[in-house]
């Protein structure tokens, strides 16, 4: 197939804290980036991102608003809970060829490529995935207040747990937790009135600390990232990961792990072959093609 007729595929991976698109038309790539688009926690911002986004693409190639929209694509967008608010962005942006899901699938597709594989991903939040023969099976990823093991939300949240059990005589204190205790004023009452008030980013802002503080030997830090990795580890295995298949970590956190998991997982750990956006743009392709069946 020549440029000229090769399809003309539109894909978006889109967050909370930034949307990047890619178009490819007549066998060129575009990129660009906006700014924030959940579409959960704010429908009528998201929209007008993504429409922005959609426009500009256009207008770097030369196409018509109504001509992009025709495209074929695949927008990977953080707060997609459900098929039906998928279908709601669709329409309200007028894409009559693409889907529209969360964000998991596309970063799989992305770190693993067409590949087999089990994607490990951690950042504030988490969750897993495993690719077989391009069949992306899902697991976590159901938010910080039910969800998110081994996140770094839910490290931060583990880390004000200990805090507390030590303050009651549950736990012994440690330098790490000493620390942080003093930061937040010193009190119990202190610890429980910034937990009430803070964001899973807020839980997930101690994180590094833990992780250098677990590194460096302190009991509670290594013992939260102990039972991270052990969760993360039996979430794997229940999707049917075994030792000898690849493991790729991503997002900020995940690869922290890996001193914490045990051998046959960290012989198993691959680099990622793309990012997001190359796995909705993949995608894009899957759905081009299944237009064209």
């Amino acid at each position: 197939m020549s440029d000229a007729a090769a399809p003309t595929l539109i894909a978006v991976d889109g967050g909370g804290t930034s949307c990047r698109f890619a178009l490819l038309h007549a066998g060129a790539r575009t990129d660009l980036q906006a700014g924030p688009a959940n579409v959960s926690t704010d429908f009528d911002a998201a929209i007008a991102t993504l429409r922005g986004g959609l426009d500009r693409l256009a207008g770097c190639v030369g196409l018509s608003a109504k001509e992009i929209r025709a495209a074929s694509g695949h927008l990977g967008l953080a707060g997609v809970v459900d098929a039906r608010l998928g279908q709601l962005v669709a329409q309200a942006l007028g894409l009559r060829s693409a889907v529209v899901e969360d964000d998991r699938r596309s970063a799989v597709v992305g770190a693993l490529g067409p590949g087999d594989g089990t994607v490990i991903g951690v950042g504030t939040g988490s969750f897993l995935a495993r690719q077989v023969a391009g069949r992306v099976n899902l697991l976590g990823g159901w938010g910080f207040r039910l969800g998110d093991e081994a996140s770094g939300a839910d490290l931060g949240r583990g880390l004000l747990r200990r805090i507390l059990h030590a303050a009651d005589g549950l736990a012994p204190a440690t330098k790490l937790t000493e620390s942080i205790l003093s930061e937040l004023g010193g009190t119990p009452a202190d610890v429980v009135a910034f937990a009430g008030r803070a964001s899973p980013s807020d839980f997930a802002a101690f994180a590094p600390r833990i992780v250098a503080a677990a590194e460096a030997g302190d009991p509670a830090a290594r013992a939260l990232m102990e039972e991270g990795a052990a969760y993360l580890m039996r979430a794997a295995k229940t999707l049917g990961w075994s030792a000898g298949e690849p493991l790729c970590p991503i997002g900020g956190l995940a690869p922290r792990y890996a001193p914490f998991l045990p051998r046959a997982a960290t012989e198993s750990l691959v680099a990622c072959k793309g990012t997001a956006l190359d796995g909705a743009l993949a995608l894009a392709a899957r759905q081009a093609g299944k237009g064209a069946e």
